[in-house]
């Protein structure tokens, strides 16, 4: 290979105490050279499966996130289903005591008849229920308007207890349904997501190699430039480049940034869904703040996310904190700005360590808007990425 060539070449320069022949420096710059032009064609390839994976990893989150809505109307329609239930228990109580009084009317009528005994007793006699003993009673004129009424109620209450009964089965069976179809659309897209992770890891493993050359290049040039401590001087140019790219910044008044790093992507629809966050790529560790003083929900596992926080601040908003490696905090504990809640992480469904920023309003779930018009209410600048 001709990285492999170019490591070989820098192995064996000579290593001048000083400054190095003119031909050395030149060398070695040949050398980085045809480095960067293969790390070069390794990150075009490394990049077009990250966005592979990116792609895999929306559509994850996107079905993570319909299994989540699916599961609470499940959950919603089972409670609206017990309360159904016990709505159909009382129609039925109503119906048993309905029975009862109409069996008693047909009794009384039976016993204070002026009609003909016989036809009176065949009227209880040959009754297969309490509704017949009424409609035939009626025809014999043995019952009076109330009786008339009760045989109303009786029939409505039975009416009530059909249409409860089928109204709780079917949301039920139609939230289940949906639960079970999310799942199974979550299941394939997880499934997709661990194929494009696998070819994204194999080329990062590639990338990294010769990262790693790329790296032995450049300090060696700077070396043979007459760097005294070159590979303390290249340390310090990579750390003033990413100083540099990290651009979430907070801008005071109380407020704190959710964490330091570079944007990554922003909210809005991509590949056919809806990316409802920001990311922001921080190394596994780097510590992730409450922008503003709220009350935890929730801190734990999360669909999708691996671990996550959630925060309701005071207007009622709620931020999401997704990924988390760790989180520092538990439901129902009071934060204040600034205060760490957790830090980056790469669990869940990511394409590297980052945090997934959100921000919900009408409750959780209910409307997820773009976090920037309230990072910006808060005075946090994401430096103009999205």
């Amino acid at each position: 290979m001709l990285a492999a060539g170019a490591a070989a070449l820098l192995l064996a320069a000579p290593v001048p105490a000083l400054a190095a022949p003119a031909d050395d420096v030149a060398a070695a710059q040949a050398a980085e050279q045809e480095l960067v032009a293969e790390v070069g064609r390794i990150q075009g390839e490394v990049t077009a499966a990250e966005e592979q994976l990116q792609r895999m990893t929306v559509e994850a989150e996107a079905a993570a996130d319909a299994a989540l809505v699916a599961q609470a109307e499940l959950a919603a329609a089972q409670e609206a289903a017990a309360v159904a239930a016990a709505e159909l228990q009382a129609a039925r109580d109503a119906v048993a005591a309905a029975q009862d009084e109409v069996v008693e009317l047909g009794r009384e009528a039976y016993m204070g008849a002026s009609v003909d005994m016989g036809d009176a007793a065949s009227v209880l006699l040959d009754s297969e229920g309490p509704r017949e003993v009424l409609e035939r009673a009626a025809t014999l004129d043995l019952l009076g308007t109330q009786r008339a009424e009760t045989l109303q109620e009786y029939e409505l209450l039975e009416t009530q207890e059909e249409q409860a009964d089928a109204a709780a089965q079917a949301a039920v069976a139609e939230r289940d349904a949906a639960a079970a179809a999310a799942a199974g659309a979550q299941a394939a897209a997880d499934a997709r997501l661990a194929d494009a992770q696998s070819d994204y890891d194999a080329l990062a493993a590639a990338k990294a190699q010769l990262d790693e050359q790329l790296r032995a290049a450049e300090v060696e040039l700077l070396r043979l430039r007459g760097i005294a401590d070159a590979e303390a001087a290249w340390q310090a140019q990579q750390e003033a480049e990413q100083a540099a790219a990290v651009n979430v910044r907070s801008t005071g008044g109380g407020t704190a940034a959710p964490t330091a790093g570079r944007v990554t992507s922003c909210y809005g629809a991509r590949w056919g869904t809806m990316h409802y966050g920001v990311d922001i790529a921080a190394p596994i560790g780097t510590p992730i703040f409450a922008p503003e003083g709220g009350v935890v929900l929730q801190a734990g596992p999360a669909s999708g996310f691996g671990q996550a926080v959630y925060v309701q601040h005071g207007d009622g908003s709620i931020t999401l904190y997704g990924h988390v490696n760790q989180f520092f905090v538990a439901a129902g504990q009071v934060v204040s700005a600034g205060q760490q809640i957790a830090e980056v992480g790469n669990k869940g469904q990511s394409t590297g360590p980052h945090l997934h920023f959100e921000v919900h309003e009408g409750g959780l779930y209910a409307s997820r808007v773009n976090p920037m018009p309230w990072l910006e209410g808060h005075g946090i600048s994401l430096g103009g990425s999205c």
